[in-house]
């Protein structure tokens, strides 16, 4: 089951494209990795350069593709690589206010 939710997000996370390039992050190596912890989606991104400006926006899409997929309530996105990574990080992943 997890493979194929595994398989899944990252199909989802595919339509996700890298904007200067306009290909699909999947396809470019910027998604490092997919695991599937339970019903949480963990996805790390590596962009190409470390000071990239549009990769809280691919974390950002990624986040709400991998959302997108059923059997997926939660999503985990780590930034590697990048001088804003820690930022990034916290941005992406801040629960909202109940």
């Amino acid at each position: 089951m997890s493979e194929d939710l595994m398989n899944n997000v990252k199909e989802a996370v595919s339509k996700v494209n890298d904007p200067h390039m306009g290909v699909s992050i999947v396809e470019m190596g910027i998604v490092q990795d997919i695991t599937i912890d339970g019903t949480t989606a963990k996805i790390v991104i590596k962009p190409t350069n470390p000071g990239c400006m549009s990769v809280a926006r691919m974390a950002a899409d990624a986040k709400a593709q991998a959302l997108s997929v059923d059997g997926i309530e939660n999503a985990e996105i780590t930034v590697e690589g990048h001088a804003m990574a820690d930022s990034i990080n916290e941005m992406i992943n801040k629960k909202p206010a109940n």
